[in-house]
């Protein structure tokens, strides 16, 4: 060993006097010896640790930056010439920085890379206009400080707070414990996880706060809290020492077991080469962040000869690779030789500080002429790096992409990454575009702590204490024996079925759960329902029942979705009996009364318009016929349609009307017969005449005194199904109620015992149903929601049912069946069908009985009868020509043989109008010989035919 070490110091011996020599012989070059500077140096401070391994790591990357960007870049005419102060305290990195700047006289400073450092370092960098260029992510405050000369091109933090939102929304953690490093800029960097979190809907259910000098006894007690506790997913945002510490200490309180998630920021993730093997064999099965490095041939150079040189020059730091935060300060530096060319021809008065009075300030630090032009130029600076594009973007660098790895017991492996526009991907690709993505299906195989490869659920239940209450009625519902004891008996009910279900099918484990009645000493209530809910939080974890959702008790209580169907109703006895007179109901006393009028009315004007008819005829009857003409015919004909019962058109006109409007009343009729005997038609109201019963204890009593208004002495208190029955037997009159109004899952186990005697009416008052109530803000409501849908919607939900309520309970709304009103129909409701056949009754007596009518009708039938005649001419015109013509066989028609055809048609057209004018007498008595079937040819047909032949040909 001594030999080796012997080796090395003469091989760094003799490489320091090759370097000498070189450089004495470029001094020698010229003439007289004298020659004129090429380079102009631009000096740059470093403030590092050289008690650490990050402080040495950087150091040997900030030299070989140098060296590498003139070895390319030797036509350069500026030069970086870096001037490194070392501390090891906050003191000692301030007093550093002020040396640098007043006494140096440096125009930009590399670092600091401490966690603790306060806004100091900034300020000074500020007033003196100097660029502070921090390759780390441990800035403190400096991250968050709006000065133009504070440069950090170290990832976006807010970045990594949305992927781990994105990691927890994949996992379906829903809640999650941080542990931080008591610092200004971890504080900073919670504010923005926090941020993130909520705008996923994940929960910070407990934040940890440990400081660098904590002792092992205290972060051993703050870990024995957070085991206490439901969560599992614990987030560590801490430095490579205080982040090993705390896992050696979780894995002794057996916190890394199967069933936990731990989760690390880069900062902790890009150290772990700088942890111990004992400490990385603690974090087995951690998952972490870090900036993504792409893999290229320059990046594996630099690494094997960065080992070479750490070998040279830091040989006290060796056996430790290589990480981000080297690669970014050799990035740096080449950003930092770039501007400093880019900023043009450079002279050496204008480099040195400006030293007028007016500059100074209180620490006696003048301004730089050279800092704003070379904070412009860093941010003008594009150039592929080794950790990538090399681009800044007021002063950060632009989204960067993360890898997510996972810790085993030699090291750690790659299982994905995340991307600002993309989300979670197995692999890495700048030039696909997908949507962005939580899903984490597509990762490589995890290694859970416990050496498990089951996923954790994020939380884990020890003790679940489940309050139910104690019930005397409708007990389907919860089911409390008053001699319960534990190894007996067992609490039941349709509420208990239910919540074993959802137990089965919570996404987490629950390793024992008791269920505690709601009673007092002596086995009874111990309150009511608002009772129960106020302890949920202190004697119960979850309240289980048939416990309505409310909204004054979502202030005190947080509820699951509903797992029963919702609303309250009225129920009230069907009052529907037998009644003899059911067949009037349909139509009111008024609609009667003008149906009668109207019968007469009708026979009336059928008498009216039937006593020329009669009078004619031989079969006149009496005056006693004549009276029972005008009752009764209205209704025979309904009952004999016979074409002959009348002779006058007219007639046949108000028969068609009064048949027309006779099919109306009995369609109407007899669909509201039908409501009649299938619709109960019991009208109630809320009023002071009807007593009203409610379920003891049941939020109804508040629902009707202050929503509807119902005088509170008249509601009544019951427990059971039987109480209701024989209340409702009772009625008011008689110290009972007249309607129940409860919740629509206790009423349909009411109608299924007692279905033919009750009924629901009336309007369904919305409520949300039952659910179970945690304490507010408690992370199990969202998982226990989910798993009532589960159950709900599983077909396993009409077996629970049938088993608690009986094999003829129905899955169906019995409020669906809710009676309405079907009063009797009145006269109004026909009283447009009435007044047109009133009209056409009264048309009819004008045409028939008035001389304008009869007028009119014989112009109508005159007009009538002359288009039937030109029809049926138009319709023989080629017979008529025969007769003038004679055919190719030499004879001619007779106009004889054709007359009699032509004479019928005109005979009937004559019969088919209205009325019979009393000058066509003649005409009118061929009619009725017709209608006997003695159609003889007249004289007085002829002269119809020859008179209208000449009325058309003219």
């Amino acid at each position: 060993m001594i030999r080796i070490q012997g080796f090395v110091s003469v091989a760094c011996f003799l490489f320091y006097l090759a370097w000498k020599m070189g450089a004495a012989a470029a001094a020698g070059d010229g003439s007289n010896g004298t020659v004129a500077p090429t380079h102009y140096s631009v000096r740059i401070g470093a403030v590092l640790d050289s008690n650490s391994f990050m402080g040495a790591m950087i150091d040997v990357c900030i030299s070989m930056a140098r060296w590498d960007f003139y070895a390319t870049h030797a036509d350069y005419r500026t030069r970086l010439d870096i001037h490194r102060k070392y501390a090891h305290n906050d003191f000692d990195m301030t007093s550093a920085v002020l040396e640098l700047i007043k006494n140096e006289e440096v125009h930009s400073i590399l670092g600091p890379q401490t966690w603790t450092e306060g806004k100091l370092v900034p300020e000074l960098g500020g007033k003196a206009h100097v660029p502070v260029i921090s390759f780390t992510d441990r800035g403190g405050s400096l991250s968050y400080t709006p000065s133009p000369y504070f440069i950090r091109p170290a990832p976006n933090d807010l970045d990594q707070a949305k992927a781990f939102a994105s990691i927890c929304q994949g996992f379906e953690w829903h809640e999650a414990v941080v542990l931080y490093q008591d610092t200004n800029y971890a504080t900073r960097f919670l504010s923005m996880l926090n941020k993130a979190f909520q705008d996923a809907d994940i929960r910070l259910a407990h934040v940890v706060a440990i400081s660098t000098l904590a002792e092992d006894r205290h972060i051993m007690n703050e870990l024995k809290k957070l085991k206490k506790m439901q969560t599992r997913v614990f987030l560590v945002h801490m430095n490579a020492v205080l982040g090993s510490r705390l896992f050696i200490l979780a894995k002794k309180a057996d916190m890394m077991s199967e069933g936990y998630a731990w989760l690390v920021t880069h900062s902790l993730g890009n150290s772990l080469n700088s942890i111990d093997s004992a400490a990385i064999e603690c974090m087995e099965g951690v998952l972490g962040l870090r900036a993504h490095v792409p893999k290229t041939k320059n990046l594996d150079n630099f690494r094997n000869r960065w080992k070479k040189n750490m070998l040279l020059m830091k040989p006290d730091s060796t056996g430790r690779e290589l990480n981000v935060y080297g690669l970014w300060a050799y990035d740096t530096v080449w950003a930092l030789a770039m501007a400093v060319e880019n900023i043009g021809p450079v002279n050496p008065d204008f480099l040195d500080i400006n030293n007028s009075k007016s500059g100074s300030d209180m620490f006696g630090v003048q301004i730089s002429q050279i800092g704003p032009k070379l904070v412009r130029e860093l941010q003008n600076i594009t150039f592929q790096g080794l950790t990538g594009e090399f681009y800044l973007i007021d002063g950060q660098p632009k989204a960067s992409s993360w890898e997510i790895f996972n810790v085993f017991e030699t090291g750690d492996k790659t299982i994905g990454y995340w991307t600002s526009d993309q989300g979670i991907m197995p692999k890495f690709s700048s030039s696909t575009r997908q949507s962005y993505s939580t899903s984490i299906k597509e990762l490589k195989t995890i290694i859970w702590p416990g050496d498990s490869v089951k996923q954790p659920k994020g939380v884990a239940i020890q003790k679940l204490r489940v309050g139910v209450p104690k019930k005397y009625g409708f007990t389907q519902f919860v089911n409390v024996p008053d001699n319960l004891h534990t190894n007996q008996t067992k609490i039941t009910g349709y509420s208990l079925d239910i919540f074993h279900a959802v137990m089965a099918q919570l996404n987490f484990s629950v390793d024992y759960y008791e269920i505690i009645p709601f009673t007092n000493e002596s086995g009874f209530s111990n309150g009511t329902y608002n009772d129960l809910l106020h302890n949920v939080g202190k004697a119960f974890d979850i309240a289980v029942g048939d416990i309505t959702i409310l909204a004054d008790r979502a202030g005190y209580v947080d509820f699951t979705l509903p797992y029963s169907e919702s609303g309250t109703v009225l129920v009230v006895k069907n009052k529907k009996g037998k009644d003899m007179w059911s067949f009037v109901k349909p139509f009111r006393w008024d609609l009667w009364l003008t149906i009668i009028s109207t019968c007469i009315f009708i026979g009336i004007v059928l008498r009216l318009l039937e006593h020329r008819e009669n009078e004619k005829s031989d079969s006149a009857g009496t005056n006693n016929q004549k009276f029972e003409f005008l009752f009764w015919f209205p209704i025979s004909i309904l009952a004999f349609p016979e074409k002959n019962m009348v002779a006058s058109h007219w007639s046949r006109f108000v028969l068609v009307v009064w048949l027309l409007m006779a099919y109306i009343m009995m369609q109407s009729y007899t669909a509201n017969l039908s409501a009649i005997f299938t619709v109960d038609q019991l009208d109630f109201r809320f009023s002071n005449d009807y007593y009203i019963g409610i379920q003891k204890g049941s939020f109804t009593k508040d629902f009707l005194v202050d929503r509807l208004h119902v005088n509170e002495s008249k509601i009544k208190e019951y427990s059971t199904i039987k109480e209701y029955h024989y209340a409702m037997n009772k009625g008011s009159e008689n110290g009972g109620i007249d309607a129940i109004f409860d919740e629509i899952p206790y009423m349909k186990l009411f109608l299924d015992q007692y279905d033919s005697d009750y009924k629901i009416v009336g309007t369904t008052f919305r409520t949300d149903g039952f659910g179970f109530a945690f304490p507010l803000k408690s992370p199990l409501v969202v998982n226990f929601s989910r798993a009532i849908l589960s159950v709900t919607e599983d077909e396993n939900m009409s077996a629970i049912e049938q088993r608690n309520f009986g094999p003829k309970y129905s899955p169906f709304n019995q409020s669906d069946s809710v009676n309405k009103q079907s009063p009797s129909l009145t006269a109004f409701d026909f009283g447009g069908l009435f007044i047109l056949v009133a009209s056409a009754l009264l048309f009819a007596l004008f045409c028939s009985e008035t001389s304008v009518g009869q007028k009119l009708t014989e112009r109508v039938r005159y007009y009538h009868h002359r288009c039937s005649v030109f029809l049926s001419f138009r319709g023989n015109e080629p017979k008529v020509n025969s007769t003038v013509n004679p055919d190719r066989s030499g004879d001619s028609s007779s106009e004889k043989e054709k007359g009699p055809d032509v004479s019928d048609r005109l005979n009937l057209d004559d019969s088919s109008g209205p009325g019979t004018p009393a000058r066509e007498s003649e005409q009118g008595n061929a009619d009725i010989s017709a209608k006997d079937g003695q159609a003889n040819e007249s004289e007085s047909e002829q002269k119809d035919i020859a008179v209208s032949a000449r009325q058309i040909s003219s």
